[in-house]
């Protein structure tokens, strides 16, 4: 079968799912019938390479060529992840860190600040 006819059956496959996905507005059935689509090209863009190279390359090769779909995978994933975090803090308040942990986060800073220059000098005696 060559390579057009497989992308033309792969993307008619693919429709229903991608506007099933859309009319749900679920976004878990996106991202499925985006990682669907991610793997399938995965899939056809490895059988298409030369068997006589290795492994690897024809891995990395697949992966180039499909580049675009993973994009868009991950940046679906990512966007719901931030959405669902933001759902999560809808109802809460801006959370302030509480005064003994502002302190010990000033105490720690000043430590550094103060602390590791004076070692270095009582160190740099020792020598």
């Amino acid at each position: 079968m060559s390579m057009t006819l497989r992308s033309a059956l792969l993307l008619f496959s693919l429709v229903p799912q991608a506007a099933t996905a859309q009319v749900t507005g679920r976004p878990e059935d996106g991202l499925a019938a985006l990682e669907q689509a991610w793997h399938a090209c995965v899939r056809d863009a490895f059988a298409q390479q030369p068997r006589m190279q290795s492994r690897a390359a024809s891995q990395r090769n697949a992966l180039d060529t499909c580049q675009a779909q993973e994009d868009a995978f991950v940046a679906a994933t990512m966007t719901a992840v931030e959405a669902r975090s933001r759902e999560a803090r809808a109802g809460e308040p801006a959370r302030r860190p509480a005064l003994t942990e502002r302190a010990r986060a000033w105490a720690a800073s000043i430590a550094s600040d103060v602390l590791d220059p004076v070692s270095s000098w009582f160190s740099a005696l020792r020598r």
